[in-house]
């Protein structure tokens, strides 16, 4: 059986368990309700209700807390509507120039919610972590105000669906948003005669008791919070978000990555089997950190010591990984001076001398003229020194789909006029796009080494907080987790990139242990920030949709001065906003998949 069994196995036991319950009144005996079709139990309490109160005392602060919320809300309100319609327009801009770009993981519907395990961007662990704190702190600041502002909270709990998601505070619904209609209740079409017949005893025993009831206690008139109390209730959510957001970025670039520290450029991407390095027991995902008594940080440095050795040399290889050290000793082959690790070509540009000569995409370049092409440094310190129209011999070896003639070594020469550089200098141009890849051949050994430049990722990682002064720092910052520095992501460090820094400094006791920390900062962080955002949005039920109706009903009540004009048009816009950014949402979920249909 597979994960994917498993997991829905796991579900329809836990659904098939929660609705067998909930049919024969257990969960309600224990005040447990459910929510939605997973289903999410609610499992309420009033325990520790007296703490908010004391928590509440410093009025004077939660107050003024809350009131930088709701200008915060309004400015994150505004952020999120225009990134919602730039997105709207770029996207309807691209159906009418007909590329629309093609469905992939940015737009895709499970990476819509910010749910671990289901989002592929966010890790599991961490973002269970993350999301149980981001809940937690928003709905336990809405309790807080509630005290503060002399609002009933009903009761606490947590969010259970298999494991614990979240908690809640449910304030006096009456109290904060005003009192409800009553109702009565209405009798299903397909109700049933014993239905019928209980149906009508509740209501002849519900008209005796209003009769029965004195005048002035039929109606006890429900105290509502004012506009500027639920603005700061509501509003105290979002705050409690940004604060978490603030402080836990705060750590992660300051303290903790000072702490970290690159280990060596030098990873292990494969071994051959019959080599010296498969015998003496190295293994991919290694990270070379010595040889001999020289420490090495990069491919290049065992580059530069391996050609002072010499065919039957014995050598000391010390290795790292999974935080485990080992030392392997193997003996050199062959001269690292026959060593030729070429230069992949990963594109050719239109109308260049090399477009013209023939090489093509996917061939590697060995030699120009008499020097050998070892690496990109060798290929770049060459062209450095040649000349406008000057002709070099270009010798390749041959791509998968190559058709041509080849020589007797197998492979490809090719007589090339360089063209000129620039207007500025009449250095030579071949017009060959190098892919560089950070991987390393090393034949001697019989091992490939990939650099990742661990060193220039975490230097990148640390510049983030001082590019904050511009938009585009803030792209970088909180698009990070999702595109990272080139598309890739960075979900933290997990994983492969683990094994490439070590802690010093006051993190070297922890060992692993500051990296499980930077990672629960991050996602921390970058979630309570997400979160908060999301719930700014001028759109009912979310936070931000409640302030927007309330101040959209005081500025038409200024004008019109009638309260139910004020309230159909505070409804009516923002309803508006509401499928507004409902449809905004849609389209960018499915608009690629019906421009690729079109």
């Amino acid at each position: 059986m597979n994960g994917t069994s498993i997991a829905l196995s796991i579900f329809l036991l836990y659904w098939f368990a929660v609705s067998v319950l909930d049919r024969k009144g257990i969960l309600e005996k224990y005040n447990i309700s459910t929510f939605g079709p997973l289903p999410i139990l609610m499992i309420r309490t009033t325990k520790g209700l007296k703490l908010l109160d004391v928590l509440a005392r410093p009025k004077f602060y939660w107050r003024n807390f809350a009131n930088l919320g709701i200008l915060l809300m309004f400015a994150g309100m505004i952020a999120m509507f225009l990134v919602i319609a730039l997105s709207d327009i770029a996207l309807y801009t691209s159906f009418l120039n007909k590329n629309v770009p093609e469905p992939g993981k940015y737009n895709s519907l499970r990476n819509i919610f910010l749910i671990p395990g289901v989002n592929e961007f966010i890790p599991l662990t961490w973002g269970v972590i993350a999301l149980i704190v981001t809940l937690v702190v928003h709905e336990f600041s809405h309790a807080i105000l509630c005290r503060v502002e002399n609002i009933r909270v009903k009761s606490m709990g947590i969010l259970y669906a298999l494991v614990p998601i979240g908690g809640f505070a449910e304030p006096d619904d009456e109290q904060l948003f005003g009192p409800k209609e009553k109702t009565e209740r209405e009798l299903p079409l397909t109700a049933t005669i014993e239905e019928i017949e209980e149906w009508e005893k509740e209501e002849k025993l519900r008209l005796e008791n209003e009769e029965a009831r004195p005048e002035e206690s039929k109606s006890d008139p429900v105290v509502g919070a004012t506009r500027t109390q639920r603005a700061r209730i509501l509003a105290a959510g979002v705050m409690a978000n940004f604060s978490v957001a603030f402080i836990a970025l705060l750590l992660f670039f300051g303290p903790v990555l000072g702490a970290i520290a690159p280990l060596s450029d030098a990873m292990i991407l494969s071994v051959n089997e019959s080599s010296p390095a498969y015998h003496a027991g190295l293994e991919k995902g290694m990270i070379i950190t010595q040889i001999n008594d020289t420490n090495i940080t990069t491919a290049v440095d065992m580059q530069t010591y391996l050609e002072k050795t010499q065919p039957g040399d014995t050598i000391r290889v010390h290795a790292v990984k999974n935080d485990t050290s080992s030392v392997h000793d193997l003996q050199v082959t062959s001269s690292p001076k026959d060593y030729i690790g070429g230069v992949l070509v990963g594109g050719v540009v239109s109308g260049s001398p090399a477009e013209a000569a023939g090489i093509e995409t996917g061939m590697t370049m060995i030699r120009i003229n008499n020097t050998e092409m070892k690496n990109i440094s060798s290929f770049v310190s060459f062209m450095e020194t040649t000349k406008a129209n000057q002709t070099v011999e270009v010798e390749l070896l041959p791509s998968e789909n190559y058709t041509g003639n080849l020589t007797e070594k197998g492979t490809v020469v090719f007589d090339v006029q360089l063209s000129s550089n620039s207007q500025e200098n009449d250095r030579g141009f071949l017009g060959v796009i190098y892919e560089n890849r950070g991987v390393m051949e090393f034949p001697m050994l019989g091992i490939s080494v990939w650099m990742p430049q661990a060193k220039l990722y975490l230097e990148a990682l640390k510049q983030i907080p001082s590019l904050l002064t511009m938009p585009a720092g803030w792209i970088i910052l909180f698009g990070l987790p999702i595109y990272g520095f080139a598309g890739e992501g960075f979900r933290g460090f997990s994983g492969t990139i683990m094994q490439f820094y070590q802690p010093v400094g006051w993190a070297e006791p922890l060992g692993i242990g500051i990296f499980w920390i930077a990672n629960t900062l991050l996602w921390i962080g970058w979630l309570n920030f997400y979160v908060g955002l999301f719930n700014c949005l001028p759109a009912v039920p979310l936070d931000g949709g409640h302030v927007f109706k309330d101040y959209t009903y005081s500025l038409v009540y200024r004008l019109t001065r009638n309260d139910s004009i004020s309230e159909k048009v505070s409804n009516s816009i923002t309803a508006s906003f509401s499928m507004l950014i409902l449809f905004s949402f849609v389209f960018m979920i499915f608009g690629p998949f019906v421009g690729q249909w079109i």
